[in-house]
């Protein structure tokens, strides 16, 4: 009965959503593309390459989960050679970073709306010898109708915030059905196991393995350097301490730009570089900087600046260069933190070991936060307030913020393996050609 409730429902909450589906298309551009691999349907190419041979169907929503998937991916293949993936993600970013990303042999694809009619379809096109779905998601459809045909199901760095936890427990016996068909379910941490385990998942088949994101972050050396010639290139001296705000959000950035403008009246060496999560707020952006009376450059707009006076803010308005910039960096104040829920990740900063501030929220890290805050490896605020308060404090102290880094770096350090063991636990699924 739940099920027909599910699809029932379903249907009418997609049709009240597709209205912020749409705006986001023409918002974000790009998010249209291949809208119709979300109906499941494949163009000639593509069915062709997914006929070739039966894959291992990995899904993964967006730019973190993705980073993720390709690892995984990678380290898979480095043990079983044979394998061939399929990759669905739902958002148009992670869907740019997997397109540049992906080896030739593999094929990705947007995520189907999870309608019976539609995953059969999709189902029957691809013919999975598994299926992988990393971090959350829990889609009934898709994980009911693959269980029936015989296709293994596996979570990998799976996790459960004690919101979702809340939301699940009012769908607690369609989420317990959803749940026996997975197997293994690989999460980051022991609330994590607990919070699934009572929401009905099989405890013999929960495996507690650790965040996989410390071995998702990786240095690019060529980036690193191209990100410090372009501090350079606009005039920053060596002994400049940069403070650079990632993936942050709206609201976010006027706070740095005013704990910025106080600062500096103290520590003119000071710089600011803002690398916002979504390029397409830009304009939003700009018009921050311009009430705040700050110049700025825009990196995409790098080749017009011809040795102009320095400005007081590099904006950083592309895609992919984020972690390059960490490198290069001083302090890292990580976004979605302060004035959001949820967080962004902390680890790529803490790889290159910066001295890495987040605020108060950071609900999507729970298995890598308590980690960070025991070793005293990062500096957790409370409020815009304290924020100021520990950026002053790094910016006067060249040690402090050298000792949070080093600690950072060697937490990451310690911490890595996760996909490793994930790829022993599931084993070879094999990629066999399709008869």
């Amino acid at each position: 009965m739940l099920w027909v409730v599910y699809n029932l429902l379903f249907p009418v909450v997609f049709f009240f959503m597709l209205p912020k589906f749409l705006a986001r298309m023409l918002r974000r551009g790009g998010y249209g593309q291949h809208f119709e691999q979300r109906i499941g349907h494949f163009g000639h190419n593509t069915k062709a390459q997914l006929r070739e041979h039966r894959r291992v169907w990995i899904h993964a929503v967006s730019v973190g989960e993705i980073y993720v998937a390709l690892r995984f991916m990678k380290a898979y293949r480095t043990a079983h050679p044979d394998t061939f993936f399929a990759l669905s993600t739902t958002t148009s970013t992670g869907h740019a970073i997997a397109r540049k990303e992906l080896d030739p042999r593999d094929v990705l694809f947007y995520f189907p709306v999870d309608l019976p009619a539609i995953i059969r379809k999709v189902l029957r096109i691809i013919d999975p010898v598994r299926i992988i779905l990393v971090e959350g998601e829990l889609w009934p459809n898709l994980i009911r109708l693959a269980d029936k045909q015989g296709i293994p199901v596996s979570l990998i760095n799976g996790r459960m915030s004690e919101r979702s936890f809340k939301g699940y427990r009012h769908l607690k016996s369609l989420i317990a059905d959803v749940l026996r068909r997975i197997d293994p379910i690989c999460v980051q941490g022991e609330e994590d196991a607990q919070r699934l385990i009572g929401l009905g998942a099989p405890p013999e088949r929960v495996r507690v393995m650790g965040t996989v994101k410390f071995d998702v972050a990786e240095r690019n050396p060529e980036g690193e350097k191209a990100a410090l010639e372009i501090l350079r290139g606009i005039g920053l001296p060596d002994d400049a301490v940069v403070l650079l705000g990632g993936s942050t959000w709206p609201g976010e950035e006027a706070a740095l730009c005013e704990i910025y403008k106080r600062l500096r009246q103290k520590h003119p060496r000071l710089f600011l570089v803002l690398v916002p999560r979504h390029v397409e707020r830009a304009p939003e952006i700009v018009q921050c900087l311009e009430e705040q009376n700050l110049t700025y450059l825009r990196r995409s707009q790098l080749d017009d600046f011809q040795g102009l006076e320095r400005p007081d803010v590099l904006f950083v308005d592309t895609t992919g260069e984020l972690s390059h910039f960490y490198a290069v960096a001083d302090i890292v104040f990580v976004g979605k933190s302060l004035l959001e829920h949820g967080g962004q990740n902390p680890i790529e900063p803490a790889l290159c070991g910066k001295a890495v501030v987040v605020g108060p929220n950071m609900e999507n890290f729970p298995a890598v936060m308590p980690l960070f805050l025991k070793n005293d490896a990062i500096v957790q605020v409370q409020d815009v307030q304290s924020l100021e308060t520990a950026l002053a404090e790094l910016v006067a102290d060249e040690s402090a913020r050298t000792a949070l880094g080093n600690r950072a770096a060697r937490l990451v350090r310690e911490n890595q393996g996760m996909i490793q063991k994930t790829v022993q636990l599931l084993g070879n699924t094999g990629g066999r050609r399709k008869p």
